[in-house]
């Protein structure tokens, strides 16, 4: 059954929130996309911020909340990749441990052979190159001659550019179906893209109907697995075109950021039962490839002032979730994507204000997404719906987490504990032992400790996991010591969690500890 009717995710495309552990890898040692909008002066998202984007591990920097109204964490990328294509996918639930394949001295000979033979037309270019450029280079003899611009980047892409007057749109959008047949196999690009354009020798400019074909996913989508089960999927900008149409029930097109926002409030009042996945794709293309940090950031707050219009459109039994698919970095020194986190900001009448902290792979949302609207859907993700909606089942997983850090080299037990206070925040504590055994801490006691030296006073519940080596197969109550420390800051109805991966207990304080000592 469904917990949510309808759940709204939009893609803030290339938004990156810090490069991952294997940056250098790709060549992107340092990005970090929303630093680099931060030094403009043209950044302000008051409404990015109320849901607690400045509470994401290491986002401080763009203003924290002290109480946020969105659930919020940061993803890194499972997927070998760091284009649309693949990162759209992985947030679909599709792993890519292959990367698509990428030309960066253009396509051979019997690549480009072929297609002049199929398209009965030259080819022009065939380099790497900027989308904007390439036409100012070689816009006048493609005018001249009739050949088509055919051109790549980075990305693993086949694009070609035509005028419009010079090559109807129809006729183009026609070849671009021919080189999708033929690029398969060690030639299949993830996308191949229409660029059409207008203008005249000089003023050259690109126009809105751009057209991007797809390679198909390799295995079953959440969109396939809810157009399966009845659910709507909506596909607003360049969703369709980056699942090949598949798993889609109806498709949007936009001709960019605003038309995409203003397609979504539309949607947001229609009746429909499923999920509304949108793309905005002005980040990436307009700012994020053009190294326009200070557009790029503008950008970001026009959709900013336009979220604070759509938050209250949003009814009982709907979910937002808000997020990227990659980086790309205005401030480095490449027009490339960049290999970054990504951030997640979900918001919703059940949500609750918590912080998953990092999150490995993109799949959760996948997961998370399927669950929200009942639907069975197997992935390598892990729903973040139950810490989102069950402040105990968030605990416990904090609690679960939190024994990794455990300092138990005599024991081998590890235990970890997650406390929350009255101002909402969560402090987590590992136990740390000694060889004299007296000073050894337990888990909840760093748990209060370092709430208590921040200034708290007022708890509200604690959850607390343990177990050998790290294993943790059952429920790990807390010493006699700690129960007395809860007794010096809790009232009796002081709730206790005993967890253990995906299941827990709850208990009061004056059930363990009948009898506290007092003054």
């Amino acid at each position: 059954m469904e917990k949510f009717k309808r759940v709204f995710l939009i893609v803030l495309d290339s938004l990156g929130a810090g490069a991952l552990p294997d940056a250098a890898e790709f060549g992107d040692e340092g990005a970090h996309t929303l630093l680099s909008l931060s030094l403009t002066d043209q950044l302000f998202i008051p409404h990015l911020r109320s849901l607690g984007i400045g509470s994401i591990e290491g986002l401080g920097f763009l203003g924290t909340n002290e109480f946020p109204k969105g659930a919020v964490c940061k993803l890194s990328e499972e997927s070998n990749g760091k284009d649309s294509t693949i990162g759209h996918w992985e947030m679909a639930g599709v792993i890519s441990s292959n990367p698509l394949p990428t030309f960066p001295d253009g396509f051979p000979d019997e690549v480009i052979n072929e297609f002049c033979r199929l398209t009965g037309r030259g080819v022009l270019c065939n380099k790497p190159y900027s989308g904007t450029q390439v036409i100012a280079d070689y816009g006048e003899e493609h005018m001249r001659t009739g050949d088509l611009i055919v051109y790549t980047s980075a990305d693993s892409v086949f694009q070609i550019a035509a005028h419009e007057e010079m090559v109807p749109l129809n006729e183009l959008y026609g070849y671009c179906e021919t080189a999708r047949k033929m690029l398969v196999g060690k030639y299949g690009v993830g996308r191949v893209i229409a660029r059409p354009f207008v203008g005249q020798p000089g003023s050259f400019t690109r126009t809105p109907h751009r057209h991007d074909y797809s390679v198909e996913p390799p295995s079953e989508t959440v969109l396939d697995a809810l157009k399966a089960a009845g659910r709507e999927v909506i596909s607003v900008g360049k969703i369709r075109d980056l699942f090949a149409s598949r798993g889609i029930t109806e498709a949007i097109a936009t001709s960019g950021n605003d038309e995409g926002m203003e397609k979504t409030s539309q949607a947001a009042e229609r009746e429909f039962c499923g999920l509304c996945f949108v793309n905005l794709v002005d980040f990436d293309m307009l700012y994020g490839h053009r190294q326009d940090a200070e557009g790029y950031a503008a950008a970001l707050s026009r959709f900013d002032r336009w979220l604070g219009a759509f938050l209250p459109k949003l009814r009982d039994d709907d979910l937002l979730i808000i997020t990227a698919d990659h980086g790309c970095d205005p401030s480095d020194d490449s027009t490339d994507h960049t290999r970054e986190y990504i951030p997640l900001l979900a918001y919703g009448k059940k949500i609750l204000p918590v912080n998953l902290g990092i999150r490995q792979g993109f799949a959760d949302i996948a997961a998370t997404v399927a669950e929200a609207l009942g639907v069975e859907y197997d992935c390598a993700g892990k729903s973040m719906l139950a810490e989102m909606t069950d402040i105990r089942a968030h605990l416990a997983e904090r609690a679960v987490s939190a024994t990794a850090h455990s300092y138990s080299p005599y024991s081998g037990f590890k235990v970890g504990a997650a406390l929350l206070c009255g101002s909402g925040r969560i402090y987590t504590g590992c136990n740390v032992e000694n060889a004299a055994y007296s000073p050894t801490i337990c888990a909840e006691r760093t748990a209060f400790a370092k709430a208590v030296s921040e200034g708290e006073r007022e708890f509200k519940m604690i959850a607390i996991a343990g177990g050998n080596g790290g294993i943790i197969t059952g429920i790990c109550p807390p010493c006699g010591v700690c129960r007395q420390v809860m007794s010096e800051f809790c009232q009796p109805d002081f709730e206790i969690i005993l967890a253990k991966p995906e299941e827990y207990e709850c208990h009061t304080l004056a059930e363990l500890l009948p009898c506290g000592f007092s003054i």
